[in-house]
């Protein structure tokens, strides 16, 4: 009897969206806010609602069980399946692929995949004592090859990796640098990463040196933060016309450990040189593909060794020839790759749950042609690569699902800038607002001092922005106002007024999705204080309306 061979649908992403990555500690608020931040982003980014986003999937390494529903009830709490995944530091890309599988056999039509991290800092470490180490076996595979010294684990783990290219091809410490100095000078371009400083290869070279070849900056900082990406069937991007936005997976592979990462007795191959390289292959034989036709890679870069062995498993360059590779500089601008645009994980951070789906969100960027000054010219196809010791490597391919809608100038999506206020539903109480604020009997502008803006959309898509500066002075507001504020409310005009007035709680707002959130969210819970604070003045300006 044959077997018949379903056919899948195609899947999508939609939109993206994430914070800005940090160093542990930074920020005063919490990992629900920060995957909030990323979830409306990507909401945003896709013109969807939460009620339209059918599943969920998670990621996250250090947390308790159900931190995804922590996170995601923040947005919205509508009875969906949140599926929590955690798969070391290809935690991030294992949930995006999950959801890309709930979507492709169809189970659903629009899923989210979201990823967070809050660390520690310093370098990572075991938390449970009591039980069997998930990396004992590669640790005792190391061990048997070359003694432990008092270093971290992990850092000794691809740090033997990269005196075993060195020893067996003759790849020079300038070469692992010359990546750490990229990398560093691409994250001068991208206002989400941890770091944004770039230093001469002398500096790189130079920097404390922490095990083999490797200094402190060739390695990759913990990191706080969250990424998160709308996933979508075929017929939902048709149905919503989102065809000139939506970036296919074209196709996404996951490989764990193979016999030969305990039994070759190879440090590349503990830390998942095979992995990688399989995972590779049978992506690019599935979709037909060469790494010859990729023109930009966001590749996992831990540490400077393991992005100078991934160039050879990922195909982009023969096995030995990474050195004449990187000094070609065919890994940047100009040569024929263009590697970790980003800033990578040396630069731009590493929240474990997280990384995978930045990963994605730059290479659909890169591919819409929204990466700004990071914008990689031509780019048709980009390749993810994104491992966990473990182990796990997820590989992926994107590209434009419908390059035919692409008019990146004039974006279909645009809608209209107003140039006046007229016209708009909330104008009038903006304006008695802004001399309830002048008179200010109750001295709330002095409680919250910041920018605030307020973007209204009507009907038809013409939208007006109000800038409420209340940082000086007794405040002002400005319709089209020049002041760069510090948290923005984005809301329907058919909505503000109930939302101004105390008829719709600015809590349950969010849960419904009538109010997105651009910025500091911090900022924004204090809307919900500014309301109840200020009860009798709301009830003041009623009356005179």
């Amino acid at each position: 009897m044959t077997k018949t061979k379903t056919k899948m649908g195609r899947v999508f992403i939609i939109g993206v969206g994430m914070t800005k990555f940090e160093k542990p500690g930074t920020r005063t608020d919490d990992y629900p806010e920060w995957g909030k931040e990323a979830i409306l982003a990507a909401l945003e980014d896709a013109r969807v609602e939460m009620t339209d986003v059918e599943l969920a999937t998670a990621g996250y390494v250090y947390g308790d069980s159900t931190s995804g529903q922590r996170v995601i009830y923040e947005v919205g709490m509508t009875g969906i399946p949140i599926f929590n995944v955690n798969n070391n530091c290809s935690t991030g890309s294992s949930a995006l692929m999950l959801a890309k599988e709930m979507v492709e056999s169809g189970k659903c039509k629009c899923a989210l995949a979201i990823g967070f991290e809050k660390m520690e800092k310093g370098s990572l470490s075991a938390k449970f004592m009591d039980r069997a180490n998930p990396m004992e076996k590669h640790v005792l595979a190391m061990s048997d090859l070359t003694e432990l010294v008092a270093a971290p684990i992990t850092l000794q783990m691809f740090g033997n990796a990269a005196i075993e290219h060195m020893n067996k091809y003759g790849t020079k410490p300038i070469h692992f640098a010359k990546i750490a100095y990229k990398n560093h000078k691409h994250s001068v371009n991208n206002p989400k990463s941890q770091f944004q400083e770039e230093y001469s290869l002398d500096q790189i070279l130079n920097s404390p040196k922490l095990f083999g070849p490797l200094t402190k900056l060739q390695c990759c900082p913990t990191s706080d933060g969250a990424a998160a990406a709308i996933l979508a069937s075929e017929s939902f991007v048709r149905s919503h016309g989102l065809e000139n936005q939506a970036v296919e997976i074209l196709g996404m592979e996951m490989v764990t450990d193979l016999p030969s990462t305990f039994r070759e007795k190879s440090h590349m191959k503990i830390v998942g040189y095979d992995m990688s390289k399989k995972a590779a292959d049978t992506l690019f034989r599935k979709a037909n593909k060469n790494p010859s036709d990729v023109q930009v890679v966001e590749l996992h870069d831990c540490f400077s060794a393991n992005e100078l062995i991934t160039y050879e498993a990922l195909g982009l360059c023969p096995p030995g020839t990474a050195g004449q590779f990187i000094d070609r500089g065919d890994n940047t601008y100009g040569g024929k790759y263009v590697v970790n645009p980003s800033g990578g994980l040396i630069s731009k951070g590493h929240p474990l749950g997280a990384t995978g789906l930045a990963q994605a969100a730059e290479l659909c960027w890169q591919l819409r042609g929204e990466a700004g000054p990071r914008q990689v010219p031509g780019v048709k196809l980009a390749l993810q690569h994104n491992i966990g010791l473990g182990g796990a490597v997820v590989v992926a391919l994107y590209q434009l699902g419908f390059p035919e809608y692409q008019t990146r100038k004039i974006r279909i999506r645009s809608v209209a800038a107003a140039i006046s206020d007229e016209g708009f539903t909330v104008t009038p109480y903006l304006k008695i607002l802004e001399q309830a604020m002048q008179e200010d009997e109750d001295g709330l502008i002095d409680k919250h001092r910041a920018i605030y803006g307020l973007k209204v959309i009507k009907a038809n898509g013409e939208t007006g922005i109000w800038i409420i500066n209340c940082k000086t002075g007794k405040g002002k507001i400005e319709f089209n106002g020049k002041d760069k504020p510090d948290v923005t409310f984005i809301v329907k005009d058919s909505d503000v007024v109930d939302l101004l007035m105390g008829k719709i709680p600015p809590q349950k707002a969010f849960f419904q999705g009538k109010v997105k959130i651009q910025g500091n969210i911090g900022l924004a819970m204090k809307l919900t204080e500014l309301q109840q604070t200020a009860a009798k003045k709301i009830e003041v300006l009623r009356a005179k309306l």
